[in-house]
């Protein structure tokens, strides 16, 4: 399965401009032969809209997550995309997988990082949220989830085999250390695939460190996009082609639980 991943540079706080620029991404992905494309976090209103963002939250069934289904649907792909999640009085940092005409699934950010975020949004429950697609088990985390060994561990646990990951990393002195060394080890001690999709370029509040990447269960990087480019990846998800690392690297099946 070929799945793409959107490195972007968002307008902050115009809901209209990022939906433009996930459908040509969509439209490039789908000619490029991926059934999934993932964008970044909070992708529908850009990361750094500051309070703007609590304005431009909607429920799951609101217009921006219609209007992604929507994108899904004329291109033939199903689409991960970041997006603040209105329920109520509460505000959580979310993505959204829509696949067509399918229902639309969410999952909400549970790491919050920093004042920023947590100005902003409720934290979401602690949990694994998986779907199947295209005979593949995807789990879902939002940015700084990732950098918690504990969250990969529990999906691979419960069958995950790829990880989809929209992120909004801030550049910063450890930024490429996050991105380059933390997400492939995620990706290696529990032996699935990462998607790792990052902002580019900056916004009145934020630089953002690109370095979007799709990275194998062996540690490598099958796709990567630099600091500054807005671009689509692209790679073919194919756990059978990993048989000898998972053989080799029996983390999941050696861990102890007594």
């Amino acid at each position: 399965m070929r799945i793409a991943a959107l490195q972007m540079k968002a307008a902050a706080g115009d809901v209209a401009a990022n939906l433009a620029r996930i459908d040509r991404a969509a439209r490039e992905a789908a000619a490029g032969g991926a059934r999934l494309l993932v964008a970044p976090e909070l992708a529908t209103t850009g990361y750094g809209a500051g309070e703007a963002i609590r304005d431009l939250a909607e429920p799951l069934d609101g217009p921006q997550v219609t209007h992604l289904a929507a994108i899904s649907q004329a291109h033939g792909l199903a689409l991960v995309a970041g997006f603040a999640e209105r329920d109520g009085p509460q505000v959580f940092n979310s993505l959204t997988l829509v696949d067509g005409a399918a229902a639309p699934l969410a999952y909400r950010k549970m790491q919050l990082y920093g004042d920023y975020e947590r100005a902003l949004f409720s934290p979401g429950p602690l949990q694994t949220t998986l779907c199947r697609l295209g005979g593949l088990t995807f789990g879902f985390l939002i940015c700084y989830d990732v950098e918690f060994p504990e969250a990969v561990r529990a999906l691979a646990r419960a069958g995950a085999e790829a990880v989809l990951v929209p992120t909004a990393l801030p550049k910063g002195p450890f930024a490429d250390f996050i991105a380059t060394s933390i997400v492939p080890v995620r990706a290696f001690e529990n032996q699935l695939f990462i998607a790792y999709a990052n902002h580019a370029g900056q916004d009145d509040a934020f630089t953002y460190a690109g370095l979007s990447r799709i990275v194998g269960p062996d540690g490598s990087a099958l796709a990567a996009a630099g600091p500054n480019e807005d671009c689509v990846i692209f790679a073919d998800i194919d756990p059978d082609a990993f048989a000898e690392s998972r053989a080799a690297n029996t983390y999941l099946t050696d861990l102890r639980k007594d």
